[in-house]
């Protein structure tokens, strides 16, 4: 069993962790592909506007890529503190 201070520790780091993916999505899906879209626009990458590309596809792509990095971090950090899941 975890120690109160580990639980703490560990915690923080999912929480920390869970924020700054947070972060980054808000970024990408409503500063990139929302507010600034129209100025991204501008830029045209294979004959799509970088704005509407962002917004279509880029966010849901950083999701995923999100989930996965969090899968990976956590399950190190479970591996670290010597939890695991069952099953």
């Amino acid at each position: 069993n975890l120690t109160q201070e580990q639980k703490e520790s560990y915690w923080r780091y999912n929480v920390k962790l869970t924020a700054v993916l947070l972060v980054i999505w808000f970024v990408v899906t409503y500063l990139l592909g929302g507010i600034f879209a129209g100025a991204l626009n501008e830029i045209v990458i294979l004959g799509f506007p970088l704005g509407y590309y962002i917004a279509a596809q880029g966010s849901l792509a950083i999701f995923v890529i999100e989930i996965a990095l969090y899968a990976k971090l956590m399950n190190a950090k479970d591996l670290e503190y010597g939890i695991r899941e069952e099953g």
